[in-house]
């Protein structure tokens, strides 16, 4: 299998950089923003976005993770670490490294939903651009157009490492 590397560790940190900056203007006279990651490679890249608007925004964050069978999420149960009710009127960010199919993505925010949220926000380090399902990323590290035999594999630590990087697979 053939892999061309399209981010390496700097070109994540500065994505997530920009991305953090986005949501904070975005969210900007809000309470509190609930960062609400897809566990894998997502809890590692909302732990990265957490770590970063911590730093650079006074509001509180809130932190969660939603764990579902990404490959077939009607198979199985979608849970997420905090209870739903947490998240009633309030504004979320959903947060993954690849945004593909969108299956992922709108399980997740389907889930989210139920408990009446006040708006959801997407966040994702790679956006493939090959949609089945209709959700698109608010805030976005890549937009890269890719075949359909062509996926992208993301190493992405909880914190900043040499190690992270971004590969195109075909």
């Amino acid at each position: 299998m053939a892999s061309t590397q399209i981010l390496h560790a700097e070109q994540i940190e500065r994505k997530l950089q920009r991305i953090a900056r986005q949501i904070a203007e975005e969210f900007l006279k809000v309470e509190a923003i609930h960062l609400v990651s897809i566990a894998g490679n997502g809890e590692h890249v909302g732990k990265r976005l957490e770590t970063i608007l911590s730093g650079i925004c006074d509001m509180p964050l809130h932190a969660s993770t939603i764990s579902l069978n990404k490959s077939n999420p009607l198979d199985g149960s979608i849970a997420c670490n905090t209870d739903l009710n947490q998240f009633t009127g309030k504004h979320l960010v959903l947060i993954d490294d690849v945004l593909n199919s969108g299956k992922t993505l709108i399980y997740a925010a389907n889930h989210l939903l139920s408990a009446g949220p006040h708006r959801v926000a997407t966040a994702v380090l790679v956006d493939r651009i090959h949609r089945q399902f209709p959700v698109r990323a608010d805030f976005c590290g890549l937009s890269l157009s890719t075949n359909l035999k062509e996926h992208i594999e993301v190493n992405i630590h909880a914190g900043p490492s040499p190690e992270d990087a971004a590969h195109l697979m075909d």
